[in-house]
């Protein structure tokens, strides 16, 4: 099976092929893509075909890393899994590219369901278990094809409380495609970092990634007010089969009036809108994991009746050995460290 890998410049192409596949989501779309170019790092989207026909793809992010440098792979690759010929192919591309561009490892965090079989795989690949994740091993989604009375039913009581009482309180819910409003998020979030003790993203981050995605419809922000006062803010992103929670921020008069709620059940009514049929609530932490810094989130998240969705957790490539060694030992000490 004579499998041609080659760049892949065509934006329809790509995101064609990406969102033909339910399990993909905006880590491998092509605005990501744009949005680490825009912050000067080099981006790869690659392609295998088959005469003629695309069958596979990653997009590969090269990150200029002190304790390694080292290709990306988010979400990916987007491939059948059962077709052996082109995941074998695409892993060769990977240490290929990998090689060219002076990289220590390529770490990949599969959009795969996490099972044995997979993990046997990974193995067989030449993979290793990474001691750092790459992005969410463990996410809360809601089945968007439920009707809203199917879903408020599967919410904990609390929140279905929460949710009358915001009504109750008149709070109104605006959505924008306007990256200057991200200006307004990211104040918030520096108050939401103080309470949480979290390192905040920068400005520039944040603004450059929604307008990546805003530019075609795919990044709303939603806030929710009372009396002109916000309360909570969402970052959502939307692409092919997934509405995401990205990002969100409160403010204090926010977790009194409970404005949150609001906000993520107008989300999945835009996302039925437009025909999508999974909600992403993202990370969520082990539920007798109480200390996690992010227990408390989780449980919001957990209320919706989420089911919990398991990664295959991120993989390493080594593509030099001693340098590697440096990397582990550094991103295990780290793991231990922030508890993560």
């Amino acid at each position: 099976m004579n499998i041609v890998l080659k760049d892949i410049t065509d934006k329809q192409e790509w995101d064609s092929f990406v969102t033909s596949h339910k399990e993909a989501n905006f880590l491998h779309s092509w605005q990501w893509g744009e949005f680490h170019i825009s912050r000067g790092t080099a981006v790869v989207r690659r392609g295998a075909y088959y005469r003629d026909k695309l069958l596979g793809v990653y997009e590969g992010v090269v990150e200029p890393a002190k304790r390694g440098r080292h290709l990306a792979v988010a979400g990916g690759p987007i491939v059948n899994w059962q077709t052996h010929a082109v995941v074998t192919a695409l892993r060769d591309d990977m240490q290929k590219v990998g090689r060219e561009h002076d990289c220590v490892f390529v770490r990949v965090r599969p959009q795969r369901e996490l099972d044995t079989a997979a993990l046997s795989e990974m193995k067989k690949l030449g993979f290793r278990r990474a001691p750092m994740y790459l992005s969410v091993e463990l996410a809360g989604v809601l089945n968007l094809e439920k009707t809203e009375e199917e879903l408020l039913k599967g919410m904990r009581q609390r929140l279905r409380r929460a949710l009358r009482k915001a009504e109750k309180n008149d709070i109104e819910v605006e959505t924008t495609t306007d990256p200057a409003a991200i200006k307004e998020f990211y104040d918030i979030q520096l108050q939401t970092a103080g309470r949480h003790k979290f390192v905040a993203f920068s400005e520039d981050f944040f603004t450059k990634q929604f307008t990546a995605f805003a530019a075609d419809n795919s990044a709303v922000l939603y806030t929710a007010r009372y009396k002109g006062e916000v309360l909570a803010q969402n970052f959502m992103i939307f692409y092919g089969n997934e509405a995401s929670y990205h990002y969100g921020v409160s403010t204090e008069l926010g977790t009194k009036l409970s404005g949150a709620p609001l906000l993520h059940m107008q989300a999945m009514r835009d996302a039925r809108t437009r025909g999508i049929g999974r909600y992403n609530f993202w990370g969520i932490v082990e539920e007798e994991d109480t200390g996690h810094r992010f227990y408390g989130v989780s449980v919001f998240k957990r209320g919706f009746g989420v089911d919990e969705l398991r990664y295959v957790p991120a993989h390493d490539l080594v593509l030099k050995p001693l340098s590697y060694l440096r990397t582990w030992a550094i991103e295990s000490a780290r793991r231990k460290i922030r508890h993560v």
